[in-house]
């Protein structure tokens, strides 16, 4: 491909080189992706279907769904044209765009997660207040707050961003638009931003992160308290499978967000960002939902109606 780039346009290299090794891993990305596209998709059906599943509960993770599946669209299908057309130019408004909308979605899920946990908490410790902690009022106050910060982030980092001078390469050692990525080719000096987009970075992941980690520590707290073996085991291996979940998405934020400029590495940077952006979007609806006995009835019920419906019209 001719790098050369005289317009103001940015080039993304890429994740992947075209060789024997990278084929096969751009193969199985490209599987990932499709497979979170189809469990999210599938449980934003299955919770709009069945009015078994129209608790507060299911209303977060129908936002976790479809938080996944528009990151994954935003990110891999261009990711993808590129690799395989080899045109990798995007334009600073689409480049703009691309961290607006990865920011949005991003933060969003982070506040969406630290909800997700303090409803459990909610669930396990209070079920008699349950009704009340968790409304529906509640539970929109809470989704709207965390798509409101997520983009009020975006929306800074973009702008932001964009409007620092680059150096005439334009090119960006990534598979798509990120802030620090795109700032390391600014001509100009950028601590200022970098100290803000830390701040933000503290309040956008540690502080949820914290109490996430807070509502789950409270949640095995009153398990223990259990006289039942099995409700204790089943609560560690459902606990343990969230944080784990948890950890592969606030970890990799964290390490590409908050890491020291003198520490970053471009290699290690893209192969982390495939975390948070491919890979825990495919884990996200096997960890909370189809590992659920109530959407596992509710897949039972919807497959049942579908194979009904074609044994009438035959």
């Amino acid at each position: 491909m001719d790098k050369r780039n005289t317009s103001s346009d940015f080039i993304l290299l890429g994740l992947f080189k075209h060789t024997r090794t990278h084929l096969a891993l751009f193969a199985v990305v490209l599987t990932m992706a499709m497979a979170s596209l189809l469990g999210n998709t599938l449980m934003l059906l299955l919770i709009h279907q069945d009015h078994r599943l129209h608790t507060p509960m299911y209303f977060l993770l129908s936002q976790l769904s479809l938080m996944d599946m528009m990151l994954v669209s935003t990110i891999v299908p261009r990711m993808a044209a590129g690799f395989l057309t080899g045109k990798k130019l995007i334009s600073p408004t689409g480049c703009g765009l691309q961290i607006f909308i990865s920011l949005t979605l991003g933060g969003g899920e982070s506040f969406l997660l630290a909800a997700m946990s303090y409803d459990r908490y909610v669930a396990v410790s209070h079920p008699l207040r349950y009704p009340v902690l968790m409304s529906l009022q509640v539970c929109l106050r809470m989704t709207l707050g965390s798509w409101s910060l997520g983009a009020a982030d975006g929306l800074v980092q973009a702008v932001t961003s964009l409007s620092l001078p680059y150096c005439s390469a334009h090119e960006i050692d990534h598979f798509f638009c990120e802030a620090p990525a795109l700032v390391r080719l600014a001509c100009a000096n950028t601590s200022v931003f970098e100290y803000v987009m830390y701040i933000c970075c503290v309040l956008m992941l540690l502080v949820p992160f914290s109490l996430i980690l807070t509502s789950y520590s409270l949640i095995l707290a009153a398990v223990l308290r259990m006289r039942s073996t099995e409700a204790v085991r089943k609560a560690f291996a459902t606990c343990s499978s969230h944080l784990a979940v948890v950890g592969l998405f606030y970890g990799a934020a964290i390490f590409i967000y908050m890491r020291p400029k003198s520490y970053r590495s471009t290699a290690h940077d893209k192969v982390v960002s495939a975390f948070y952006t491919i890979f825990t979007p495919m884990l996200n609806p096997l960890i909370y939902s189809l590992r659920n006995s109530e959407v596992k009835g509710a897949l039972e019920r919807w497959w049942g109606k579908c194979i009904n419906l074609k044994h009438q019209q035959t």
